[in-house]
C-alpha cells in the first residue's frame, strides 16, 4: 500500500481556483476595454478562453482531481483535459494577441522582443516542443516518477504544471493562430506532428503492456485506451487546423496560376 497525498479541499485547490478565476476576469476586462479602442473582440474567443480554463479546473480541482489522484483512469482523463484539450482551447482564444493590444506600445515592443529572442525560438521549435511534451510523458510513465507524484505534493504540482505548459507549447508550435514570431514551414510542422502523434500512441500501448509503478493492470489498460482513443479527438483537430492553414496559403497561388 502506498500513501497518497490529500488534494481535495487543500490550499492547492483554493489557489488554483483563485488563479483561474483571476485569469478569466483579466481576459474579460482586457477584451472589453480594448474593444473600445480597436476592433471588437470576437465573442467566440471569450467562449474558448472560458472553456479552456474550465478544462484546467476539472483536471486540478474537485471530484475528478481527487479521483485522478487515486485512480489511473481518472488521471489519464485529467491528462487529456490538462495537456491536450485545454491548451488547444486557450490557444484559440489568442491570449498573446489580446495581451499585446492591451499594453502600451513601448511595453508591447519589449514583450515582442522577448518572443523574438533565441531562447524562445529554441523552445518554440516544433521538435523541441515535441520532446518536452511527449518525452516528458515517457519519463512520467516509464519511471517511478508517477509513483512519486502520488506521494508528494511538490511533484504533483510540478508535473501537472509541466504537462500543461508542455502541451500548450507543443500546440502553439504546430498551429499558428496566436502571435508567433518564429515560423516554420507547414511541411516541417506536419512531419513533426505525425511523429509526435506516433510517439504518443506507442507510449499508450506501452502503458497497456507495462503499467506504471503502483498502477493496477486493469486501470493501466483502461487508462491507456483513453490515452490512445481520447487523444485522437484533439489530434484530429490539430490536423484539420494545420491542413486548413496550409491550404489557405497555397490555394490563392493555385487560382492565380489557373487564370
Amino acid at each position: 500500500m502506498h500513501h497518497h497525498i490529500q488534494i481535495e479541499g487543500t490550499a492547492f485547490e483554493s489557489t488554483v481556483t483563485i488563479l483561474l478565476i483571476t485569469a478569466f476576469l483579466l481576459y474579460l476586462i482586457a477584451a472589453i476595454i480594448t474593444s473600445r479602442k480597436y476592433k471588437l473582440w470576437p465573442i467566440y474567443r471569450y467562449f474558448f478562453w472560458g472553456l479552456g480554463l474550465f478544462c484546467v479546473a476539472l483536471s486540478l480541482v474537485g471530484p475528478l482531481a481527487a479521483f485522478a489522484h487515486t485512480n489511473f483512469v481518472g488521471h489519464m482523463f485529467g491528462h487529456l483535459l490538462l495537456g491536450m484539450l485545454a491548451p488547444l482551447l486557450l490557444l484559440l482564444a489568442t491570449p498573446m494577441t489580446l495581451l499585446l493590444r492591451s499594453l502600451k506600445v513601448k511595453n508591447a515592443r519589449r514583450i515582442t522582443g522577448v518572443l523574438k529572442s533565441r531562447p524562445i525560438q529554441f523552445i518554440n521549435n516544433p521538435v523541441t516542443a515535441s520532446i518536452l511534451n511527449i518525452g516528458g510523458l515517457y519519463v512520467l510513465y516509464t519511471t517511478d516518477l508517477y509513483l512519486f507524484m502520488r506521494q508528494s505534493l511538490f511533484f504533483y504540482m510540478l508535473i501537472h504544471l509541466h504537462v500543461f505548459l508542455a502541451g500548450y507549447l507543443f500546440t502553439i508550435s504546430i498551429i499558428y493562430i496566436d502571435i508567433t514570431p518564429h515560423r516554420y514551414s507547414h511541411l516541417y510542422r506536419a512531419i513533426v506532428l505525425v511523429l509526435a502523434l506516433a510517439g504518443h500512441k506507442v507510449l499508450s500501448k506501452h502503458i497497456y503492456a507495462t503499467p506504471p509503478s503502483g498502477v493496477p493492470r486493469i486501470e493501466a489498460e483502461i487508462g491507456s485506451m483513453w490515452m490512445y482513443y481520447g487523444g485522437d479527438v484533439v489530434d484530429l483537430a490539430l490536423i484539420i487546423i494545420l491542413c486548413y492553414q496550409w491550404y489557405k496559403t497555397t490555394a490563392p497561388h493555385t487560382v492565380k496560376h489557373a487564370n
